[in-house]
């Protein structure tokens, strides 16, 4: 069986195109096309998905009703995940999103729609209870980090904020350690050395990805709520 998906996006053109790039992909099934907030939950409910594709802004309730979506099915249905697609590159909206838990919940730019391999691969990170946060989220993050004063940041050597980077985008060790090729174990060290910077506390474990997902971002977005 394939990965259903319901996907709620209030633009027909921009709901078709989605569903145009993601019939590329034969492992992902458009089980439900919902234009609003109240027919994607009722669609559900009634037969509930492996995971929601929502754009944030849909009616009836304005610019942040993916955010809404994603905190309603944590509780209604916590099995389900969310991948909320924006054209908002602000912070806030992340970390609204992952309050109370990263676990199955992403965070994409619409301009990556275009990209079928970034957005299906997000599907099937919540789908697996995995957080995937848009890269230029973390960029705007670190950089802003980077500029406050007595930042921890600064102690930290060019491999490690990428390394930092891939962590706050959700990746595994191994999915960094392919991408920066370094092996695994490296990657390790390098996160024990971020972690310790940040006062942070690092597990290894595949089930502690979220979690550190989350106390980075939250580290990262402090010093812009400060500036």
């Amino acid at each position: 069986m394939g990965l259903r998906i319901a996907l709620a996006e209030d633009s027909y053109i921009v709901r078709e195109g989605i569903e145009q790039v993601l019939r590329g992909d034969p492992e992902i099934e458009v089980a439900a096309s919902c234009a609003d907030m109240p027919s994607l939950l009722a669609a559900v409910d009634a037969d509930p998905p492996a995971v929601v594709l929502t754009d944030i802004r849909m009616p009836p309730d304005g610019e942040d009703a993916g955010i809404q979506i994603a905190s309603r099915l944590r509780q209604t249905h916590p099995e389900v995940g969310v991948v909320v697609l924006s054209q908002y590159s602000e912070p806030g909206y992340v970390l609204r999103l992952l309050d109370g838990g990263s676990e199955g919940r992403a965070y994409l730019l619409k301009e990556r729609i275009a990209d079928r391999e970034q957005l299906t691969r997000a599907i099937r990170a919540v789908a697996e209870g995995g957080s995937v946060i848009d890269p230029k989220i973390v960029e705007i993050l670190v950089r802003a980090q980077a500029r406050s004063e007595n930042s921890p940041l600064g102690e930290m050597t060019p491999r490690e904020l990428d390394v930092l980077a891939g962590v706050a985008e959700g990746k595994s060790n191994a999915a960094i350690a392919e991408d920066l090729v370094l092996t695994k174990r490296a990657v390790e060290k390098h996160i024990n050395a971020i972690f310790l910077k940040l006062d942070l506390t690092y597990s290894p474990e595949a089930d502690q990805i979220s979690k550190r997902v989350t106390a980075a971002l939250i580290f990262l977005a402090d010093a812009e709520y400060r500036s």
